[in-house]
């Protein structure tokens, strides 16, 4: 009820009274995930198919979400780094929001990230995602479609966009939690240190990113012993943090050794030095991916940033960062742990809101 009175009397500002309480009502529905509220009392439940999409990247399954009411947007939704993937019930819980607020919403499979594999490649099959949708969207009298990336996905989105033809097709991005400089984020979740400006801080950043970085690039290795050797070390971690690869450190040749000095680093200095020493296939990648290294001036996308300080994995410097390039602001909160948020307090929900409303007024003003 706090935050149904704050934005009450923001709407008294100057906003659209519907607009901004339909805002509210996704941002409370997004809050509540499985249970009850007013956004699902008050619209009808959306439907959910199985369907196929093809593209440059060949043919895979995807699910579209079908609003309860007619749509009056439409937005890719790609999924994060996760096992489960379009089954991720955080992610599915999410489209369903989105559905209920009158989004046509499509989930591509993208086997790479069920298997904490992250690549340019990603890109392709992204972009056949946001032009099928935005085929079928304008059959339907609509124009172009929101692209919406968690973590590490906002790096393939915007790739997509910018080299494999889905510029038309997509007309804003709305991320959390996403990256601009490689470099900086290898630097933060290996040593804890960022830098906030012209300061350097030094976080907790959890391990699970370090790992996943392993797993998804020990693949990429020339010695298949190193590259099992640091897949199994991954795997381990990633089931329990607290368990010791050691053992199978001392086992690594130079290419799994590389990798490891980065990874058990604690020197930000020492980054840059470590990364070039790294096989050239995982450099190959990272310098792919990273965001910093492209020129993205002339990228015509608007885009909805939003990232917590608390974050664990990737710091909220590189939202920050990505929205300066792309001319916005982002919308910074104190406590959103990189993709599982905590209830808000009342400055975090005014900025909640102020991303939802952003997206609704878009929705209706530019997908």
């Amino acid at each position: 009820m706090r935050v149904l009175a704050l934005v009450l009397l923001l709407l008294v500002t100057g906003c659209s009274p519907q607009r901004g309480v339909e805002a509210w009502m996704v941002l409370d529905d997004l809050a509540a995930g499985d249970e009850t509220s007013r956004l699902k009392r008050s619209t009808p439940p959306p439907q959910r198919s199985e369907i196929t999409m093809s593209g440059q990247a060949g043919t895979r399954p995807a699910h579209l979400y079908q609003p309860g009411e007619a749509p009056l947007g439409a937005i890719v939704v790609v999924p994060g780094v996760a096992p489960q993937g379009r089954y991720d019930p955080r992610l599915v819980s999410f489209a369903e929001t989105l559905a209920r607020a009158r989004f046509l919403v499509l989930v591509p499979e993208l086997e790479n990230l069920r298997e904490l594999q992250v690549e340019a490649a990603d890109a392709v099959p992204i972009a056949d995602a946001a032009q099928h949708l935005a085929e079928v969207w304008r059959a339907q009298g609509g124009s172009q479609v929101g692209l919406f990336a968690l973590s590490y996905a906002v790096g393939p989105s915007i790739i997509a966009v910018q080299e494999h033809g889905a510029a038309d097709a997509v007309g804003l991005l709305l991320s959390v939690g996403g990256y601009y400089d490689l470099t900086a984020v290898i630097t933060y979740f290996t040593t804890g240190w960022f830098q906030d400006g012209a300061e350097w801080r030094q976080g907790q950043p959890n391990e699970y990113g370090k790992w996943v970085f392993v797993l998804s690039n020990a693949p990429r290795l020339q010695d298949r012993r190193d590259a099992n050797l640091l897949a199994d070390m991954a795997r381990m971690k990633l089931q329990d943090l607290r368990y010791d690869v050691s053992f199978l450190t001392r086992e690594l040749g130079p290419e799994g050794s590389a990798v490891m000095a980065l990874m058990d680093n604690t020197d930000p200095a020492a980054v840059p030095r470590l990364i070039a020493a790294l096989p050239a296939p995982v450099r190959a990648e990272i310098e792919a991916l990273d965001l910093a290294r492209r020129d993205l001036s002339g990228l015509d996308l608007p885009a909805i940033l939003i990232h917590g300080r608390d974050d664990s994995i990737i710091p909220f410097t590189e939202s920050r960062a990505l929205a300066q390039v792309l001319g916005e602001d982002p919308y910074l909160v104190d406590n959103l742990d990189h993709v599982d948020p905590t209830p808000p307090g009342m400055g975090d929900a005014v900025v909640m809101w102020r991303a939802v409303l952003r997206l609704l007024n878009d929705r209706d003003n530019r997908l």
